[in-house]
């Protein structure tokens, strides 16, 4: 018998701190080739999702755009059938596919219902064997960047946004560099071809796929991904890091602007470092969430912004620990120096009980929502594995949320929140 709910009575309080999580265990197998397939079968409806990964974010590329320009045109005619033919298919099967370029990997994004799992997978096959990277499309996709680009050029927060990475990590480097029209008039096809070959149709490939999914898996992949000439290893790349020696940059980019764009940034240490966990309950109180000391101070008190946070950049290798927001531009300057004084109130004061346990609350119930189903597992799951972790790294962040002390993370205000080793960018 089903319960009826008494809305007049409120349910119980949780404290999420006392709550034992753990991560659900994801099913591992090879296929013929080597390639490695991490698989959550769970669920309640009849949906799955998959995610092809490939080593080939821009790290990889040799010109600037080369590797976001060869993901996105993957679906843009193969050796069988037109753009429009392949977007016909996927929509027959009410399925849903989708491309992203990141800094390491490129991903082929596939959900839909499972019943249409084995029709589909012939078809993400095609776009990763027989793409053909047409002159016309790569016309259209340069002139729709380029005009895309030109708007984005007039906002403050997008020209913020890639200056700090510059300065950070220099121009040079994967983290750093940016886009400019110039780069997309000098993209070919042939530089497209040659990249899908080294990288998707002969690179390092993991698959990763949740939801209700059938009995005969590993069949089906084998016998659509298990015979192509895959390899079970990225080429190594290192580029080395070269910070601007100009650690504050005021900008003028719309003389008309009434708006500043504010970033603050410092290098960090990836996730192996043993600070990592750490500074992630200290970043919350000082900028991670709605209730920060950011947010309190500069929303909320002097009411210089919609919103104020702080974060550590989501890249494997360098990495930075930023603080981000927009203001007006009477306020601008103001709202770096509050920031400034954020920094200092926890280098020299300890963090009372209530709001420590208000932080641990909302980092727990944080984890918890990411653990709502198999699409969420599997997400979590894919950042552990594509950053060489393993499960004890989730099982340690747990205990250092609970257990991490207001001592410990002052040390570590005063390790990292230190203001000569921000950089600082205004754009107006």
């Amino acid at each position: 018998m089903t319960q009826t709910l008494n809305r007049k009575k409120a349910p119980a309080i949780i404290d999420t701190a006392s709550l034992h999580l753990s991560l659900p265990p994801y099913r591992h197998f090879k296929l013929n080739n080597g390639v490695d397939v991490y698989a959550i079968h769970g669920g309640t409806q009849d949906v799955f999702q998959a995610e092809w990964v490939f080593y080939a974010g821009n790290s990889y590329e040799t010109s600037n755009n080369v590797a976001p320009a060869t993901n996105n045109l993957l679906k843009n005619g193969t050796k069988k059938h037109s753009a429009f033919e392949l977007n016909e298919q996927f929509e027959y099967y009410g399925a849903y596919l989708t491309r992203a370029c990141y800094n390491e990997t490129a991903v082929i994004n596939l959900s839909g219902l499972n019943k249409h799992l084995e029709s589909l997978l012939p078809v993400v096959r095609e776009l990763i064997t027989e793409a053909v990277f047409p002159e016309e499309e790569l016309a259209i996709f340069t002139q729709n960047a380029k005009q895309r680009l030109l708007v984005n050029l007039k906002k403050c927060d997008y020209v913020a946004n890639r200056l700090i990475d510059a300065q950070l990590y220099g121009e040079a480097h994967p983290y750093g560099k940016y886009s400019r029209a110039e780069d997309y008039d000098a993209l070919t096809a042939e530089q497209l071809r040659q990249f899908y070959q080294t990288y998707y149709q002969e690179g390092k490939c993991v698959l990763f796929l949740a939801g209700l999914l059938p009995d005969n898996l590993e069949l089906l992949l084998n016998n659509y991904f298990g015979d192509l000439p895959l390899k079970g290893a990225a080429p190594e790349k290192v580029y080395p890091l070269a910070p601007a020696a100009q650690k504050k940059s005021r900008i003028q980019n719309d003389p008309d602007g009434v708006q500043g764009a504010i970033r603050l940034a410092r290098p960090f240490p990836n996730r192996h470092h043993p600070d990592f966990q750490k500074v992630q309950v200290l970043n919350n109180v000082f900028g991670g969430f709605f209730g920060s000391r950011l947010m309190s101070n500069i929303r909320e008190d002097k009411g210089y912004t919609y919103g104020i946070y702080s974060y550590i950049q989501n890249h494997i290798g360098d990495t930075a620990w930023a603080i981000s927001t927009e203001a007006g531009t009477g306020v601008c300057e103001a709202t770096v120096q509050e920031v400034y004084k954020e920094m200092n109130i926890l280098r020299e004061e300890l963090i009372d009980d209530e709001e420590l346990q208000l932080v641990r609350n909302f980092m727990m119930g944080s984890l918890l929502g990411d653990l709502d189903g198999p699409f969420q597992v599997m997400s979590r799951w894919k950042n552990i594995i594509l950053n060489n972790l393993d499960e004890a790294y989730f099982n340690r962040s747990i205990e250092v949320i609970k257990t991490i002390s207001a001592q410990e993370l002052r040390d570590l205000a005063q390790k990292y929140l230190v203001d000569e080793d921000f950089y600082e960018m205004v754009v107006v």
